[in-house]
């Protein structure tokens, strides 16, 4: 057998691919594998805000907003193609938040940690600021502060692109089917979702970076007793054409307390959610409700002018968050912090980390946290440096946004500029990798429709892990909003027929003397 991993990590989410590259760069071996495709399931149905959690706030979870908080700028500098800031506008509705509470708490967000480029709240008069022309007539007052949006299933990938550079082994689509102990060791079987091929590797120490599935994996696969438990919380989101000709975004509340965003969305559209309940049953099976987005309608009616019908929705999508079941009476009130549990680790038995709860803001230090608590397990691990290089693509200023589209414009003319600054904000400084010697856009393959060509397509299958249109179109880009039915099967059976290509290739080359 080959000498084992010091880390098998069980789950491709933001928090397994972050404890991955984090690993590898210590210099650990790291073997990661997901059942579906990197980011597929809640780490791409966010909000997709990096943010402090004003609403945590409320549930006094200071710890979790101020660690948060620091984030924010942080990962913004690592990732200044994917993350960016965006302004919150926040009507003050005097039925539901006095303006002094809204205040005080805005003014603890400004202070409570780690903001020095984005700009504090700001008081805005919505009778004289374009923030009210979309709003009702009945809203005056609202506050502005900031946060950054984040493309969330990118930043997956931009941590297993890097995990894999330091070397480790990524395996999306490829489930865990077995977990056993020999001689002290992790024994992970594995198949290859596509060929039906099994695989074991051994591993030191066991990450359970599962997600919503974290403690039936535990229970099913590896079979050690835990008294911790993860409650599932559906969040679900609604897509809409624009509702507002500004940049900034909303933040809403309503009479139950709860609050959901308007943000401005791939140019054309407005994300909006998201909802909190509590939800029974496998998280693969999680949608939105009829209830669902009806909620989120007559919320947006309750403050804009142009009403919201669900006939108006252009696309949905839900997740469920794996929060640690702290016995909250309301899924609102559970707990957003992340708790990490180590079980085994002695009497024969290797450790696993289990992970519950967190959010993509706070992935990176979770995973610093992990590794603090695998540390004794194995020797030699490296020091913390994950929060000082940045990540794939995003090795420029945080404000050399315009300079690189307006570069990358000059270098390849015949792009249109909104092509430009869509392969900037996805690529940053890869986007010219990704265009190579390309003169002419004849040069970038067939076209599937608005801007997505095939050399792109082909970027993506090569280097991020894409096998099937909907990869391509929901996940590692949003032009899913632009394609038609159509188009969406030639782009599949293109991708098809590029993967046939490929496998006959390999095959060749393996039986070649």
């Amino acid at each position: 057998m080959s000498r084992p991993f010091d880390i098998a990590v069980i789950g491709g989410g933001i928090n397994g691919c972050g404890i991955a590259r984090d690993a590898a760069g210590r210099g650990a071996t790291v073997f990661l594998c997901e059942r579906d495709d990197l980011g597929g399931a809640t780490s791409s149905a966010s909000t997709k805000l990096i943010h402090g959690g004003l609403r945590y706030l409320e549930h006094y979870e200071f710890r979790l907003v101020r660690e948060s908080l620091i984030e924010r700028e942080r990962l913004w500098a690592m990732a200044p193609h994917i993350i960016w800031p965006l302004r919150f506008v926040l009507p003050v509705n005097p039925k539901l938040r006095p303006a002094w509470l809204v205040r005080l708490g805005l003014f603890l967000y400004d202070n409570l940690g780690g903001r020095e480029r984005l700009p504090g709240t700001a008081r805005l008069d919505l009778r004289t600021d374009e923030a009210g022309e979309p709003l009702k007539e009945g809203f005056r007052l609202a506050y502005e502060y900031s946060d950054c949006w984040v493309d969330d299933v990118r930043m997956v990938l931009l941590n297993a692109m890097d995990a894999a550079a330091r070397g480790a082994v990524i395996r999306p689509r490829t489930p865990c089917v077995k977990v056993t102990v020999e001689d002290g060791l992790w024994r992970v079987t594995v198949r290859d979702a596509e060929t039906g091929a099994e695989e074991t590797v051994s591993a030191r120490v066991l990450v359970n970076a599962t997600g919503p599935w974290v403690s039936s994996f535990l229970a099913q696969a590896v079979d050690i007793p835990t008294q911790h438990r993860v409650r599932q919380v559906k969040g679900s989101h609604i897509i809409v054409p624009r509702l507002f000709d500004h940049d900034r975004a909303y933040i809403v509340q309503n009479t139950d307390k709860r609050i959901a965003f308007a943000i401005p969305y791939e140019q054309d559209f407005t994300l909006i959610g998201t909802t909190d309940m509590d939800y029974q049953g496998d998280p693969a099976d999680v949608a939105i409700s009829e209830e669902e987005v009806v909620y989120l309608c007559r919320l947006m009616g309750m403050y804009f002018k142009k009403t919201i019908m669900p006939n108006d929705v252009v696309a949905t999508y839900a997740g469920v968050r794996p929060l640690y079941d702290d016995g909250a009476s309301k899924a609102q009130e559970a707990t957003r912090d992340y708790v990490l549990k180590v079980d085994g680790g002695s009497g024969g038995v290797p450790p696993v980390l289990n992970i519950f709860g967190g959010k993509i803001t706070t992935y990176r230090r979770l995973a610093e946290h992990a590794l603090e608590d695998l540390a004794p397990f194995l020797p030699g691990l490296g020091a913390p440096w994950s929060g000082s290089d940045t990540l794939p693509g995003g090795d420029f200023p945080v404000d050399g946004v315009a300079d690189l589209v307006a570069e990358l414009g000059r270098d390849y003319p015949f792009l249109a500029d909104r092509h430009v600054r869509r392969l900037v904000r996805t690529y940053g400084t890869r986007a010219r990798f990704l265009l190579g010697d390309a003169a002419s856009v004849d040069d970038l393959g067939p076209c599937f429709g608005a801007d997505l060509y095939g050399r792109e397509v082909t970027y993506q299958m090569t280097h991020e892990w894409a096998r099937t249109a909907q990869d391509v179109l929901w996940r590692r880009t949003k032009m899913g909003l632009r394609l038609t039915p159509e188009q969406v099967l030639v782009l599949e059976d293109w991708m098809r027929e590029r993967r046939a290509a490929a496998a006959s290739a390999d095959t060749k080359a393996g039986g070649a003397p």
